[in-house]
């Protein structure tokens, strides 16, 4: 079969795929921005306690993590403009249920709903430029997509602030339907279907079940504080081990790990994603509960992490190419680190320009050191052809930190039970922000031991302008091109 010529970036056609493509991400991202934002009224609103609101977070997390590598898959071997758009219908759904929400076990129950589509919808929009976009204006593409996806994280606090103190949390689902509205419609209408013939002909679908109930047993047992589901987590997680050993197509493709540098910046990638994720978890509620922000306040005022990142991400990804990651990724996590120790500041009596600004510029400082080398590293260990795949198993790898994280912190740093005594949430938040400082230099300690030899990232002209600011996990590379089959 011939392969149509793609459009031009310049074209009407080419402009109206960015647009579906940079919509489409950014609805995700938002959404999992905004939710931070929005914990503590959600406690209040529905009456729950911290389980219910790390439940709220994980939720999402634990099908997303689980099924975003089948989603990409299901994408290439289904058609990935199908599977895109059924996530976006999906997650507008699932925002809505959000929404309606009466009660905690309900909204938990439509965030894992929304995980399920945005495991469809992620991996789909880069995937849908590589596919559907002129090769010559490709990396202009993408680096559009990413300059608009990272505006839109730095607007998202501001929206979702204002809409939760205006509207009420419920706001923060229901706005997700018009977008994801225009998302369907632009890419039914202006997008080209497009499949990979070299997919697999069957879907690791065992391992995908067995790992959701790994993750999913993990969590029950970190949050409720059950050894004995830790440990059946722990026997379901080598069981899936074992299944991807055994397949001859699996989610998680073993011989990526024969890589020193990939298993490197994966243990990397852990550490510090399991920091990210108490920190974000904790700091906005820290802000609300014990320094008394709005939830408008408590967002604006981690605005800088995602501005400084904007601007030194992509410098900071060029040298790494240049000098190799070890360097970056051994000082990010350590400023990174610096950073939370001044955010033991914030208290009763903070002053933002004093107490809060300090640390959120040092810690954005540290990440925009780190995140984008990390990146390069993941993709410069592996072929071009694997870049794909190998950013999935990234990304999947700083997502399940980051559920784990939400599930064992609070506990471990004695934040338990109702979140009505800010005296102990905020003695809590000092012991959990010491424990992602711990986190944050392991991280950095594997960096200086493992990664001993300069790598360069891979030959993709776009690695270098993708700078990464939705910290709910690193890049996703683009899907290759080559051989897609498009029909109109």
């Amino acid at each position: 079969m011939s392969i149509p010529e793609l459009p031009r970036l310049r074209s009407a056609k080419g402009r109206w795929i960015l647009l579906a493509t940079i919509l489409g991400s950014s609805v995700a991202s938002l959404d999992a921005t905004v939710v931070n934002i929005a914990l503590p009224r959600i406690g209040e609103s529905l009456n729950t306690d911290v389980a219910g609101l790390q439940w709220t977070l994980n939720g999402y997390t634990l099908t997303l993590a689980s099924f975003i590598l089948l989603g990409g898959s299901l994408g290439d071997r289904l058609g990935r403009r199908k599977v895109f758009v059924w996530g976006t219908i999906g997650f507008a759904i699932a925002s809505v249920l959000c929404g309606a929400a009466v009660n905690i076990e309900m909204l938990i129950f439509a965030r894992i709903l929304q995980g399920v589509a945005g495991a469809m919808l992620t991996p789909g929009s880069l995937a849908l430029i590589s596919s559907s976009i002129d090769r010559r204006d490709q990396g202009a593409a993408i680096g559009l997509w990413s300059g608009f996806g990272g505006v839109a994280g730095a607007l998202g606090p501001f929206l979702g602030g204002w809409l939760i103190d205006v509207a009420g949390w419920q706001s923060i689902f229901f706005i997700n339907v018009p977008l994801t509205l225009v998302v369907v419609l632009v890419t039914l209408r202006h997008v080209p279907e497009s499949h990979d013939p070299n997919a697999a002909a069957q879907l690791d679908i065992p391992g995908a079940v067995v790992v959701a109930l790994a993750l999913g047993t993990l969590t029950f047992g970190l949050i409720d504080a059950t050894p004995l589901l830790v440990v059946a987590g722990l026997l379901l997680l080598a069981v899936f081990v074992s299944i991807e050993m055994r397949s001859d197509h699996p989610l998680v493709p073993p011989s990526l790990f024969e890589s020193r540098v990939f298993t490197a910046a994966n243990l990397v990638t852990f550490a510090v994603y399991a920091a990210l994720g108490g920190v974000f978890f904790l700091l906005v509620m820290q802000l609300q509960l014990v320094a008394g922000y709005s939830p408008l306040m408590s967002g604006v005022a981690t605005v800088p992490v995602t501005l400084i990142m904007l601007v030194l991400s992509a410098p900071a990804g060029r040298w790494a190419q240049v000098h190799g990651p070890r360097i970056p990724m051994t000082v990010g996590p350590l400023l990174a680190g610096g950073g939370l120790v001044l955010m033991l500041h914030i208290g009763p009596d903070t002053t933002y320009v004093t107490d809060v600004l300090p640390g959120v510029l040092l810690f954005g400082l540290g990440l925009s050191v780190l995140v984008a080398p990390l990146t390069g590293a993941v993709l410069g260990a592996v072929p071009t052809s694997e870049a794909g795949i190998a950013s999935g198993v990234n990304n999947a790898v700083a997502r399940t930190a980051q559920l784990l994280a939400v599930a064992a912190l609070p506990g471990l740093a004695g934040i338990s039970g109702s979140l009505s005594d800010p005296v102990e949430f905020d003695r809590g938040f000092g012991v959990a922000m010491w424990i992602c400082v711990g986190l944050l230099a392991t991280g950095a300690l594997l960096a200086a031991l493992l990664l001993r030899q300069p790598r360069s990232a891979p030959a993709l002209d776009n690695v270098d302008c993708m700078p990464q600011c939705d910290l709910s996990g690193p890049t996703l590379a683009p899907a290759s091109a080559e051989g897609a089959v498009n029909e109109k």
